[in-house]
């Protein structure tokens, strides 16, 4: 499980870490940085897929995602007293990202290259990755550092250079995640790599998850649902019937559903509801009901992740299906780490409900994203491996 999740120089966040538990809700305004806490989640699992350089591009390059503000706030800044005004900079500018366990941490840092004639000068360089044991980083408790293109390894005492060569737009975990010689590298690797994101479900009429589609085991729902009546056919036969059967009747009394196996291999969902005489077909049922079946086949996976992140589940569904949408997250949230990034205030009161939710509520300060109610003895221990 995450413990601490810390981001610096990323569009609104200048600098932000924060406590994370088994079940965590984040809420706050329109504009208080919800989504860019998630892009930047986002963009720490690219470093696992080797994509973070390519997101970081999609976004338009580095030097647009780094904080636009000043590399420091004045007290006097912050009471209205003098206008808020670029100083002289002090580090050097680099968008930083991180995390820990409550055994191994990890953290990016990012920058823009030296000038070059390189038609590729824009793109961002990877500058450090630092991997360490415990719940913060220490230089006594570095594993793995990855300092410009040289990785080193911890042995014992004393440092064993892995790679002199590494590519600056190559994380680590592109070049030496191997179980022998490197295992912390691919230990994280694999646990980052194992963190899914839904993100709004595809639920018009044309989404794959309304036509019958190719029947393999679905262990794992696809991010855009395509295969949800094979992941839910899966549920039944190695996951958890019970609690399938069960959220169902939560949100719809006395409904349930059945799987067509056709002919050419093809599955097919049909919806059984209280009251009609035929079944409804994938492409009969409302939006809200797809994109509840959609979150019930992610979150019973039979094949839980470390991390699941669901950004603002509750679109499409009507307010009355959100208590039964909290209920199976709850239930998911027994094994395996959950995100919820909402705006439902009905999903979020029943979430807190929990004993293990942990709510995180963004604001934001002269533009700057903090969280509400956080002092300084609130926050976690952290410390940047480069700095």
């Amino acid at each position: 499980m995450i413990t601490t999740l810390s981001i610096s120089n990323y569009r609104s966040i200048l600098q932000l870490t924060m406590p994370l538990g088994p079940l965590n809700v984040i809420t706050g305004a329109n504009g208080s940085g919800k989504s860019n806490l998630y892009r930047a989640l986002r963009l720490l699992a690219d470093t696992a897929q080797g994509g973070v350089v390519n997101s970081l591009a999609a976004e338009g390059g580095l030097d647009s995602t780094f904080w636009a503000g000043p590399e420091s706030l004045s007290p006097a800044m912050r009471r209205g007293e003098v206008p808020i005004q670029d100083v002289v900079r002090k580090e050097v500018k680099r968008l930083r990202l991180g995390f820990s366990t409550e055994d191994f941490g990890y953290s990016i840092s990012l920058g823009l290259p030296e000038p070059s004639r390189s038609a590729f000068r824009l793109d961002p360089e990877i500058k450090q990755e630092s991997i360490w044991s415990g719940p913060f980083y220490r230089p006594a408790t570095q594993l793995v550092a990855r300092q410009g293109p040289l990785i080193k390894i911890r042995e014992n005492r004393s440092w064993k250079v892995a790679s002199q060569h590494i590519s600056h737009f190559n994380s680590m975990f592109d070049q030496i995640a191997d179980p022998t010689t490197a295992p912390e590298v691919f230990h994280m690797r694999e646990r980052i790599r194992s963190w899914r994101f839904y993100d709004h479900f595809r639920t018009d009429k044309e989404a794959p998850a309304r036509q019958p589609q190719l029947g393999t085991r679905t262990p794992v729902l696809h991010h855009d649902g395509r295969d949800l009546a094979a992941a839910l056919q899966t549920i039944r036969e190695i996951g958890d019937k019970q609690a399938l059967d069960k959220a169902i009747n939560d949100a719809f009394p006395g409904a349930s559903i059945s799987i067509v196996q056709h002919q050419d291999g093809r599955f097919s969902l049909e919806f059984y509801q209280e009251g009609l005489l035929r079944p409804l077909t994938g492409s009969e049922l409302s939006d809200g009901t797809l994109s509840y079946l959609l979150l019930v086949a992610a979150l019973l996976t039979p094949r839980p992740p470390s991390l699941m992140v669901l950004n603002e589940p509750e679109t499409s569904l009507h307010p009355d299906l959100l208590p039964a949408l909290a209920k199976l997250i709850i239930h998911a949230s027994e094994s395996s780490q959950i995100w919820v990034v909402s705006h439902a205030s009905r999903l979020i009161a029943a979430l807190n409900q929990h004993p293990d939710c942990h709510a995180i509520e963004l604001d934001k300060e002269l533009g700057q994203t903090n969280i509400r109610g956080q002092g300084m003895l609130d926050e976690p221990a952290w410390y940047w491996s480069d700095k």
